[in-house]
């Protein structure tokens, strides 16, 4: 069965750090694109950042450079997504899905049940 599935969202202060994984299973995800997004409340969903599968490039939106890394171990299968500097407008559901086609292309699926990230004093 594919799945994705994500873990380590919290509450944090502002300023702070987390570190999101997106475990892989069912299928190897080297040969897939990995991206993060996130919604929040009211708020269409966003692509936040994105490593291709063909030369491990890195993506991000210009609300996150600087402060989000992403990186995959394909040892263990799965994606990550370093936070750091936290600011309370990052505050929202944090999912990952897959691409065969592009960092860039409209057909993300295999969408995870998502991990909550509040960034809040």
């Amino acid at each position: 069965q594919v799945q994705l599935v994500e873990s380590g969202g919290g509450l944090v202060q502002p300023g702070g750090s987390l570190r999101l994984s997106c475990q892989a299973s069912g299928f190897t995800l080297d040969i897939w694109h990995i991206a993060w997004f996130r919604q929040a409340p009211r708020k269409e969903r966003e692509g936040v950042s994105c490593i291709s599968s063909i030369d491990g490039s890195t993506y991000y939106a210009d609300s996150v450079k600087g402060r989000f890394t992403i990186s995959r171990d394909n040892a263990k299968n799965t994606v990550y997504l370093q936070m750091n500097n936290l600011k309370p407008e990052d505050t929202a559901v944090y999912y990952c899905a897959r691409s065969r086609s592009s960092c860039f292309a409209p057909d993300f699926g295999s969408w995870g049940q998502g991990t909550q990230v509040t960034v809040s004093s």
